[in-house]
């Protein structure tokens, strides 16, 4: 059996915004879709209304995805080939803790910097876990409120 490909989807309020964080908490970059959007909008095949701006480039909107920058991506279309997170908005506000969440690995060393630096882009702790030998990281929320780990 081939592995299959995937995605990671996060609900968001505002995903430009929160693509712009996690390209920059992970190293990541956001996929930049506006050569699609110019066809798309110039074939008729998609409305104005489905199209915003955000830092000076057209984007779809609701919708904003980061990928890896080692992996391949369709340069028509800006859209990744291989470790991708879109966020999409949604109507309603996040209601609970996430089921499933990221945990960003710093290694011990690089911890509190790396801690400090998710901080300055917007990221907030909530608590610090020492599980012992079992491992020890900070759990944190990014800018909408969203849980990952820091370790």
């Amino acid at each position: 059996m081939t592995a299959l490909e995937w995605k990671l989807v996060v609900d968001t309020r505002n995903a430009p915004a929160l693509a712009d964080f996690w390209a920059a908490a992970l190293a990541y970059q956001v996929e930049d879709n506006s050569a699609l959007i110019t066809g798309l909008l110039a074939a008729g095949r998609l409305p104005e209304a489905a199209v915003a701006e955000h830092n000076g480039t057209r984007v779809f909107r609701g919708f904003a995805a980061i990928r890896h920058p080692d992996d391949p991506y369709d340069k028509a279309t800006g859209i990744g080939r291989g470790r991708r997170i879109l966020f999409q908005d949604v109507p309603e506000p996040k209601p609970a803790k996430n089921r499933l969440h990221i945990d960003v690995h710093a290694g011990p060393d690089a911890r509190d910097a790396t801690v400090a630096r998710l901080e300055a882009l917007g990221a907030t702790r909530v608590e610090e876990v020492d599980k012992g030998p079992a491992g020890h990281w900070w759990l944190m929320c990014d800018p909408e409120g969203n849980e990952f780990c820091v370790a």
